[in-house]
């Protein structure tokens, strides 16, 4: 079976780096199926979880945004912040959670402070639901 290489990339250095079969992610146009051979395409990612499969097992990579570029034979998905499944402090998820739900109910919708804690309790519950896999 084909492979392709993949790579996610954040700020901080590389969070995956290998070859897969099918590459699983969700741009802000829906959902992409990423198999060897597609065609070139760049695309913004909403935060999500990513999936990985290959041999039969799929690995799960929480993401906050960012972008993929896919080439043929390579992904490449740049990231604000991304970690895998495995390494998720769900006890820290937990409480930034619940930190950004507390600092919601506080704040007036439609301000510039309402919509960055909005995107903190996106990316919280992202990872919560993605080491939940």
């Amino acid at each position: 079976m084909n492979t392709i290489q993949t790579d996610i990339v954040t700020p901080d250095g590389k969070v995956f780096e290998g070859e897969v079969h099918m590459v699983s992610a969700r741009a802000t146009t829906g959902e992409l199926g990423v198999l060897p051979n597609h065609m070139p395409l760049v695309a913004p990612l909403e935060i999500s979880t990513v999936r990985l499969k290959s041999y039969g097992e799929t690995v799960y990579v929480a993401v906050s945004g960012g972008f993929i570029e896919v080439r043929p034979d390579h992904v490449t998905i740049l990231a604000e912040a991304a970690e895998l499944r495995k390494d998720i402090d769900v006890e820290r998820a937990k409480k930034a959670k619940e930190n950004a739900e507390s600092e919601l109910s506080r704040l007036e919708k439609g301000t510039k402070e309402y919509e960055e804690v909005l995107l903190s309790l996106k990316r919280a519950e992202n990872r919560l639901n993605t080491a939940a896999k």
